[in-house]
């Protein structure tokens, strides 16, 4: 468990539930102990190279948490540099839910779920609005992939946590199942051609 996800995400009554299941000696030493995990590792930009979609977490103004899904092609969620992430956010149901709560509260979550490999990403820090940074805009964005760009979000990091791969189930996208479904036809064509 990273400190700096550990000293976010364990509020009182968190530590209070802790204690009472037997769990809180074990994740104070995390906390204690632990690496501050706050920047972009290897392994984490890796991991985030190879995502095609993730959920964000807001706040309403009710103190309601929300969560809306953002995909796009592997790699739209880009490292801007070690602290700091940023994807384009695209035209979709026009609700404007996710952004309107940053417009108040810019405490936001990154949940990244690679099903496949059972590996789980939660990220915690803060989100901004991009609406007229040519800069910015012109890093989030992938001309290869048809969308309309409305803005981009950036979220700096300050906490995050690999998550257990207990209780993931195994999911395959359909790009990998059509790459399993070409071999086996490759292999079935073997079969059949040396009958």
């Amino acid at each position: 468990m990273p400190r700096q996800f550990g000293t976010i995400a364990f509020t009182p009554a968190v530590r209070a539930m802790q204690e009472r299941m037997g769990s809180r000696e074990n994740y104070q030493r995390f906390v204690d102990q632990g690496a501050d995990n706050n920047t972009v590792t290897p392994d984490l930009a890796e991991f985030i190279a190879s995502m095609e979609g993730f959920y964000l977490g807001t706040v309403t103004a009710n103190g309601y948490p929300y969560i809306q899904f953002r995909g796009g092609k592997a790699g739209f969620l880009k490292i801007l540099d070690e602290r700091t992430l940023g994807f384009a956010d695209f035209r979709g149901n026009v609700q404007y839910i996710s952004v309107g709560n940053l417009s108040e509260n810019d405490k936001a979550f990154l949940f990244l779920m690679d099903y496949r490999h059972r590996r789980r990403l939660k990220i915690l820090g803060r989100a901004r609005i991009i609406e007229n940074d040519p800069t910015i805009l012109s890093k989030v964005k992938d001309p290869s992939y048809a969308a309309t760009v409305e803005r981009a979000i950036v979220f700096e990091i300050e906490g995050w946590d690999w998550n257990c791969p207990q209780h993931i189930p195994i999911r395959y996208s359909q790009a990998e199942v059509d790459v399993l479904l070409a071999r086996i036809h490759e292999l079935e064509d073997l079969l059949s051609s040396s009958a």
